[in-house]
C-alpha cells in the first residue's frame, strides 16, 4: 500500500520485532539499524532503507515486514526477522605442523560473529594458500558446519589434511626444441630449493604465482615469433620421487615460428613512405615480437606527433601469408592536422609555484606541439621528485590548430627530518640529525619555506671516530636561467684517516653549475677551508707535523652521467674529469693542483636474478708548484678500505715513511691508478650477492704511472637497501701485497656507494 492517499497521511501505529528461530540478537542493536519510530508519517522509503540497512549489518538472513492497517488511518508494522547463526567456536581438525593460533591470523571467521558461509568458503581458500606457501603444497582443507536450531549457535571445524612438506627439487620441461630450458626457467617465479631459498622464499610451489609463470611462459615464447605457443595448465605433471620433493613437468607445444612478411604503409601524404620506413624496427624477415611490433606503432604516431601532427593515429593489421608462412604487417596511417601549443595550463600544485613546473618543460606557448618533447617534459617533472603523479597531456581549445599543455600534478613529500645511529668499519658507531628539502623557498615563510625547487640540507653527525656538521644550499635555476649557484659550508673531525693524528676541516665553498652540450655537465667551484693537524702520537711529528694550514682552492668538473639509477644500477656509465687548483695568490698558503678521471661502466649481463657487471677505473696526478716544496700530506692519494682495495686496510697502500724506527706509516703518493670489477646478482630484491676484483697502485712522484708496485685483492659481498641508504658488506682477501700492507683478509661494513 501507499503511504500517502488521498486525505490525511497514515501513522506508524505499534512497532514491533518477532524473531523467526532463536533471537540471537539484541532488539537495540536492530532498532538502533532503524529510522521507522512509532507515531511516524508512514513512509514506504524510509522502510526499504531500514530493509537494507539490517541486511548490511550481516546479522539477518531474512527480513519480512507486515503491515495490519486499522480503521483510524494507523498502521501497525511487524518485522519480522530470522537471524543468522552465530559462531560459537572455530576448530581446525587435522592440524600438527601449524599451530591453531597461527591459522586464527589467515581467516575472518571469528567467534560470536554471525555465521557466514561464503566467508567460510574463503577461509577454506586463504589457509589452502597459507600451506602452500609454507611448502605444504598438497595440502586439502574442507569444511563443516555443526547448527544448533535451539540456541542459534553453530561451530566451525576446518577439516586439514597436511599433507608432507616440499621443496622443488626440479622443474622439467617437454616439448622446449627450440628454446634451452636454462631460459625458460629463468622466466620464471617458480625456482627449485637453493641455499638461498631461506631469503628469497622461493623453492616453494604457489599456485597463484605457478599460473602466473606459466604465462610468462607463453609471452616469453610469444616474443621469439611463436605466437600458436600452447602450455596447458592441466598438462602439467607433479611428481614425487621422495619423501618431501616435489618435480615439475611443464609441457609446450611450440607451434611454428612466424617471421614478419611484407611491411606496408599505407594513408600518409604528410611523411613519405621511406621516411616512415625508416623510423621502424622490425623489417621483413625478422622474427615476429609482438613488443616489437607495437613499439613500432609507438614510432611512426612519434614519427607524426614530433611535428604537431599530435592526432595521427596508426592501426597495426596482421595478413597470414599463406604461401610464405610470415605475417604481412600493414600500418594504417589516419592523418591529423598540424598543432601548435596556444598556452600551459598547470593544476594540482598547491605547493610548488608554477614557475617551477614550466621551467622544466621542453615546450613553450606558440611552438609547434611535439608529442616527443611533451613525453621529454614529463620526465623531466618526474625527476624532480617532487610529485606523486605527473600527467601531461594536449587540452582542445577552440582555436583551429591549437592546443593547451595540460600539466596535472599531485604533490609529494619533499622535506625529511631524519635522526638515526649506524656503524661502519671505517667510521665505527655515528648517530645523525639530517633536515633536508629537496623543494626550498628561502623567502616564502607562509608556505613553510617550500616551493621555489631549491636544495637544502643540514646535517650534524657525531661518532666515535668522526663528527661532522654540514649546512647547504643551491637555487637551481639562477635568474630563472639554467644555472645553478650553491654553497655549502662544514666542520669536519675525524680519526680514521690515521691512527697516528685527529685531522679538522672547516670551510665553505660556493660553485656554479651547468648543463654544457648533451649529456655533460660543468661545475665551477672555490673553495677555501683550514686544515688543522692535533693530537699527533709522540714520535711521529716528523711524519704528521702539527700544524694549521689555509687553503684556498679554485676547481673544475665536467661530468657525464647515463645511468638508470643511482642505487644498484643496472646500465649505463658515470664518467668525470676533476680539476683543482690550491694557489696562495688567493689567501691560501700553499701551491699544488689536481687532475683526477673517474669512470665507471655498468652492462647488464642476464635478466634472470638482474645480473650486472661493473667497472670502475680512476687515475689521478698531484703536483707542487710556487714556493711549496710538496703536497700535503693530508690531500695525498691513498688506497685501500670500503671505497678501493677492499682487501687492505683504509689508506694502507702507497708510499711509507720509516723516519719512526720500526713503524713505517702511510704517507701517500702524488700519483695513482685503480680498477675494479664486480659481478653481482639479486638474491631476492633488494638484497644483492656480489664477488669482485680490486687492483691498484700509489706512487710517490708526480706523473709516476708504473704500475710495478700494484696490490691488488678479490672477494665477496652483500649489498642491501636499509631504510633507502645502500649496505655494502664485503670480506677482501689481499693476492700481491707488501711488507708493510698485508693484515689478511679484511671485513669491510660501509654505507654509500663507490661510483
Amino acid at each position: 500500500m501507499q503511504a500517502q492517499a488521498s486525505g490525511a497521511a497514515y501513522k506508524v501505529g505499534d512497532l514491533s520485532l518477532k524473531f523467526i528461530g532463536t533471537a540471537n540478537v539484541n532488539e537495540q542493536v536492530v532498532l538502533a539499524n532503524m529510522q521507522v519510530r512509532e507515531g511516524a508519517d508512514l513512509d514506504d522509503t524510509m522502510i526499504d532503507q531500514d530493509i537494507r540497512s539490517l541486511y548490511r549489518t550481516g546479522l539477518f538472513e531474512f527480513i519480512e515486514v507486515k503491515r495490519d492497517v486499522r480503521p483510524d488511518r494507523v498502521v501497525n508494522l511487524v518485522f519480522e526477522l530470522t537471524p543468522k547463526f552465530r559462531v560459537l567456536s572455530v576448530r581446525y581438525d587435522g592440524n600438527v605442523k601449524v599451530k591453531s593460533s597461527r591459522l586464527d591470523k589467515e581467516i575472518k571467521t571469528k567467534t560470536n560473529t554471525a555465521l557466514d558461509e561464503r566467508q567460510v568458503k574463503e577461509d577454506v581458500t586463504k589457509i589452502r594458500e597459507y600451506y602452500q606457501k609454507s611448502g605444504y603444497n598438497q595440502a586439502k582443507v574442507n569444511y563443516a558446519i555443526e547448527r544448533n536450531r535451539s540456541t542459534g549457535f553453530g561451530t566451525v571445524t576446518f577439516q586439514i589434511d597436511e599433507g608432507d612438506k616440499v621443496k622443488i627439487s626440479r622443474v622439467n620441461f617437454v616439448g622446449n626444441d627450440s628454446v634451452k630450458a636454462r631460459k625458460l626457467r629463468g622466466a620464471m617465479e617458480t625456482k627449485k630449493w637453493t641455499i638461498f631459498s631461506w631469503i628469497t622464499g622461493s623453492g616453494r610451489f604457489k599456485d597463484d604465482q605457478f599460473q602466473d609463470d606459466l604465462d610468462k611462459l607463453r609471452d616469453y615464447y610469444r616474443e621469439l615469433g611463436y605466437l600458436d605457443v600452447e602450455v596447458p595448465s592441466n598438462q602439467v605433471s607433479y611428481e614425487y620421487p621422495k619423501s618431501g620433493k616435489l618435480v615439475l613437468t611443464i609441457r609446450i607445444n611450440e607451434g611454428r615460428q612466424y617471421k614478419v612478411g611484407d611491411i606496408e604503409i599505407t594513408g600518409n601524404t604528410i611523411i613519405p613512405t621511406e621516411t616512415l620506413r625508416g623510423a621502424l624496427k622490425q623489417t621483413a624477415g625478422t622474427i615476429f615480437a609482438p613488443s616489437l611490433i607495437d613499439r613500432d606503432v609507438t614510432a611512426l604516431e612519434d614519427a607524426y606527433g614530433k611535428d604537431g601532427y599530435i592526432e595521427t593515429r596508426v592501426q597495426l593489421v596482421r595478413k597470414p601469408n599463406l604461401d610464405t608462412g610470415a605475417i604481412d604487417v600493414e600500418y594504417r596511417i589516419r592523418e591529423s592536422e598540424q598543432f601548435y601549443v596556444e598556452s600551459i595550463r598547470v593544476e594540482g600544485n598547491t605547493k610548488t609555484k608554477s614557475i617551477v613546473i614550466i621551467r622544466e618543460l621542453a615546450l613553450g606557448p606558440g611552438e609547434i606541439f611535439d608529442s616527443v618533447r611533451m613525453k621529454t617534459s614529463k620526465q623531466r617533472l618526474d625527476n624532480t621528485r617532487f610529485f606523486e603523479e605527473v600527467n601531461v597531456t594536449p587540452e582542445t581549445t577552440t582555436i583551429p590548430g591549437r592546443k593547451n599543455l595540460k600539466i596535472a600534478v599531485r604533490e609529494g613529500r619533499t622535506g625529511n627530518l631524519t635522526f638515526g645511529a649506524g656503524f661502519s668499519s671505517l667510521e665505527r658507531a655515528v648517530v645523525f640529525a639530517e633536515l633536508t628539502q629537496s623543494n626550498f623557498d628561502l623567502f616564502n615563510r607562509r608556505s613553510m619555506f617550500q616551493g621555489d625547487g631549491q636544495k637544502f640540507r643540514l646535517r650534524l653527525q657525531v661518532g666515535s671516530r668522526s663528527s661532522e656538521a654540514i649546512l647547504s644550499f643551491e637555487e637551481p635555476w639562477l635568474f630563472e636561467q639554467q644555472l645553478a649557484l650553491g654553497f655549502s659550508l662544514f666542520r669536519s673531525q675525524s680519526d680514521y684517516n690515521s691512527s697516528y693524528y685527529q685531522e679538522i676541516r672547516t670551510g665553505a665553498e660556493v660553485y656554479l653549475r651547468k648543463r654544457l652540450f648533451e649529456l655533460v655537465e660543468g661545475r665551477l667551484s672555490y673553495g677555501y677551508e683550514i686544515v688543522d693537524i692535533r693530537d699527533v702520537d709522540a714520535g711521529y711529528e716528523v711524519v704528521y707535523p702539527e700544524e694549521s694550514t689555509a687553503l684556498s682552492k679554485v676547481g673544475f668538473q665536467l661530468l657525464r652521467d647515463t645511468r638508470d639509477r643511482l642505487i644498484n644500477t643496472t646500465r649505463g656509465n658515470r664518467l668525470e674529469l676533476i680539476s683543482e687548483v690550491t694557489t696562495s695568490a688567493l689567501g691560501g698558503e700553499a701551491d699544488y693542483y689536481k687532475l683526477e678521471f673517474r669512470g665507471s661502466q655498468f652492462v647488464p649481463l642476464f635478466d634472470a636474478q638482474n645480473q650486472v657487471l661493473s667497472l670502475i677505473g680512476r687515475t689521478g696526478v698531484l703536483d707542487a708548484y710556487g714556493d711549496t716544496a710538496q703536497v700535503p700530506f693530508y690531500d695525498r692519494f691513498y688506497l685501500g678500505g670500503p671505497y678501493t682495495l677492499r682487501g687492505f686496510e683504509y689508506r694502507d697502500v702507497g708510499p711509507k715513511n720509516t723516519a719512526v724506527p720500526g713503524d713505517p706509516v702511510p704517507v701517500g703518493g702524488n700519483t695513482y691508478g685503480f680498477i675494479s670489477l664486480e659481478y653481482s646478482l639479486d638474491i631476492v630484491e633488494p638484497l644483492r650477492f656480489a664477488v669482485f676484483y680490486d687492483a691498484g697502485f700509489v706512487n710517490a712522484g708526480s706523473y709516476e704511472f708504473s704500475p710495478k708496485r700494484y696490490n691488488d685483492n678479490f672477494g665477496f659481498g652483500i649489498r642491501l637497501l636499509i631504510a633507502g641508504a645502500p649496505l655494502s658488506l664485503d670480506y677482501g682477501i689481499p693476492i700481491t701485497s707488501d711488507d708493510e700492507n698485508d693484515n689478511g683478509g679484511q671485513f669491510n661494513f660501509s654505507f654509500g656507494t663507490r661510483f
